[in-house]
């Protein structure tokens, strides 16, 4: 009997193969519990048959949004604990600041990931440009292990050579600003990455939490030396650089899973459900799936009856795609191989 084999691929807003379904994916609440959550959590997922946006284009707007409005925001922060630092002429609340404002600009190359996420492929870069995405969190992760460098070296410092701290209340005020201003961006990112599925905006979130952490240690400081525990200072310092691992080894963990193909094994397992339901398919030989950026792209394998007609096994190969994308959220591609099943044994000599 010769071996035939079907492959049905749909894209989403390409048109390829004949058929110009556009799947719009959108989370169905903006209540995603944050929290202190730090563990990859999805907001709830909803799909809507008549939006005709492009989920991919929409999302990497999305993207952009929130890192337009959490720079504003980051700036306004600066702002603020500038004027404090003018009034209170402190040289090392001055060093703070800086550092607020170096990190928050560290958001741009995620930007520019975004936008370069929504170039169409070309001959070269045949999936496109959504790899970008993932170097961009590549870069976060590497600023915030700087920032826990950083945080250690200094608390280690001022153990061995105390450094006096002046204009408490101001230190304290500054401190505070600093927190509210970097938690508030790090909730916005965090969630809004959560939303469209990129770990890097997720990553940068988390970044900005770590800025918030060093922003309290400065406030759990002050409080130490008005008590007069002068040590607290750099033993607060110490402990936020021991948050500053944890939240560094969730980014981590989320950005080096997109670079090497990782994605949640609750979604294969939806994914091979679906189509195994699907009228007509006997069995599912494999399901792969990757992340490019923040969209998923799945590859799957289905054993149909032999005797099929090419129509019908193109047929059932483009509902399964179709019921995939119902299915699984963010799915922005799918290639569905269908063969024909062979109830024969096979042949292990």
């Amino acid at each position: 009997m010769t071996h035939q084999k079907h492959k049905h691929e749909h894209e989403h807003g390409n048109g390829a193969i004949g058929h110009g379904h556009c799947h719009g994916h959108e989370d169905a609440s903006w209540g995603a519990k944050f929290g202190v959550a730090i563990r990859e959590v999805f907001a709830p997922h909803s799909h809507d048959a008549a939006d005709s946006i492009d989920g991919a284009l929409e999302s990497s707007a999305a993207g952009i949004r929130a890192v337009k409005i959490s720079l504003v925001a980051l700036g306004a922060t600066s702002i603020a604990q500038l004027v404090i630092v003018l009034i209170s002429g402190s040289v090392a609340l001055l060093a703070d600041t800086v550092h607020n404002v170096s990190d928050a600009l560290t958001a741009i190359p995620l930007w520019i990931a975004f936008a370069l996420g929504r170039r169409a492929a070309t001959r070269r870069y045949t999936y496109g440009f959504g790899r970008a995405e993932d170097l961009a969190g590549l870069f976060v992760v590497a600023t915030i292990m700087l920032s826990a460098i950083v945080a250690a070296v200094e608390s280690v410092r001022r153990l061995i050579n105390p450094v006096l701290i002046d204009h408490l209340a101001w230190v304290a005020a500054a401190g505070l600003v600093g927190f509210l201003g970097n938690e508030l961006v790090a909730v916005y990112r965090i969630r809004v990455g959560r939303q469209i599925g990129s770990a890097a905006l997720v990553a940068d979130g988390l970044h900005a939490r770590t800025d918030g952490f060093t922003s309290l240690a400065v406030v759990l400081g002050a409080f130490g030396v008005a008590f007069g525990y002068p040590i607290a200072d750099p033993i607060v310092g110490l402990l936020i650089t021991v948050a500053i691992l944890a939240v560094l080894r969730t980014a981590a963990r989320d950005v080096f899973r997109r670079l090497m193909d990782g994605v949640d094994p609750e979604l294969v397992d939806a994914a091979e459900r679906t189509l195994a339901a699907e009228p007509g398919v006997r069995g599912v030989r494999s399901v792969k799936m990757r992340w490019i950026g923040h969209r998923l792209h799945a590859d799957a394998e289905l054993d149909i009856d032999p005797a099929t007609s090419l129509d019908d096994a193109h047929r059932l190969a483009h509902d399964a795609e179709h019921s995939l994308t119902h299915a699984v959220p963010k799915l922005d591609s799918a290639l569905v191989h269908a063969y024909p099943h062979n109830d024969e044994p096979r042949n292990r000599g």
